[in-house]
């Protein structure tokens, strides 16, 4: 029972993270149009940020146990560079998917090199506080409570997303701009404007992610291309454009890779692209995609 708590809460917790990242992913995609290779280097970017942050804050006396809305703080900072990023992409709205490709890509070449020029080639970590929030013990099964508070975090985001999304005048602008841009634009919706939040939500929820991470993971200079490599796994096996998607594909995901380091660490990443073939073969579009024309 103990072993099996122990992998549930580790699955959940790397799903919980890998959701923020796919949902920013998801959201880019589902109002521009644009599949963001970028967004594994929002989410490095979150990490190397977050503990030169955290390291400011403690040396100006902040106390440890606000770690949390810290790194929280951190990532949304971040926000900052979504803007003039987006305006960079403007140049390949409306043509060929490779060109967004093309270009984002190139951003994630130019993101390593910056993390290399900033915060060096070698892989950086918090010398302590992954138990500053303790440990919840029940019987032979113990968790760090950052594991759950993070995981609440990644709850409250996904449903934050969703009621934004459904309930709010500005949501149902995003929804009627992805549905068509044109009619959106006649009807005096500023597309340009929405274009920007949406990028900028986008990075934000990846480079929270990246921040959040940091307490139980160094941030190195690979984690770019490793992450957005599982983030488009999520995105295929959920289906691209859909939020649910995001969440159930993070949960496989996570819950898969959690199992296969206990039972079997060789199959980690190949159980994962099993997954991802099973998907593509027999359900094109994803568990909650839907065929495009």
């Amino acid at each position: 029972m103990s072993a099996f708590a122990t992998i549930l809460i580790g699955g959940v917790f790397h799903a919980a993270v890998l959701f923020l990242v796919a949902a920013g992913l998801q959201l880019v995609f589902g109002v521009q149009k644009i599949v963001n290779l970028a967004c594994g280097s929002f989410y490095a970017l979150g990490a190397y940020f977050g503990i030169t942050f955290l390291t400011l804050a403690e040396m100006h006396g902040v106390p440890h146990w606000l770690m949390l809305p810290v790194l929280i703080l951190a990532g949304i900072l971040l926000g900052a560079i979504g803007p003039p990023i987006e305006r960079l992409l403007r140049s390949v709205y409306g043509r060929d998917e490779s060109f967004a490709l093309l270009l984002t890509f190139a951003l994630v070449l130019m993101f390593q090199d910056v993390f290399r020029f900033f915060w060096g080639a070698n892989p950086r970590s918090l010398d302590n506080g992954y138990l500053i929030y303790g440990t919840l013990r029940l019987g032979d099964f113990s968790v760090p409570v950052y594991n759950l508070l993070v995981i609440l975090a990644a709850i409250l985001a996904a449903v934050g997303v969703g009621a934004f999304l459904q309930k709010t005048n500005y949501g149902r602008l995003l929804r009627a701009t992805a549905e068509n841009r044109g009619m959106a634009e006649a009807l005096g919706v500023n597309v340009r404007s929405v274009y920007s939040v949406v990028f900028t939500a986008g990075a934000v929820l990846g480079t929270v992610a990246g921040a959040l991470v940091v307490p139980t993971a160094a941030a190195s200079l690979d984690m770019a291309i490793e992450f957005v490599i599982e983030a488009f796994a999520v995105v295929v096996i959920g289906g691209l454009g859909s939020m649910r998607g995001a969440l159930a594909g993070a949960l496989i995901v996570g819950l898969i890779r959690a199992l296969a380091v206990v039972i079997y660490p060789e199959f980690e990443v190949l159980a994962i692209y099993v997954i991802v073939i099973a998907v593509l073969l027999f359900r094109p579009t994803g568990l909650f995609g839907t065929q495009t024309t």
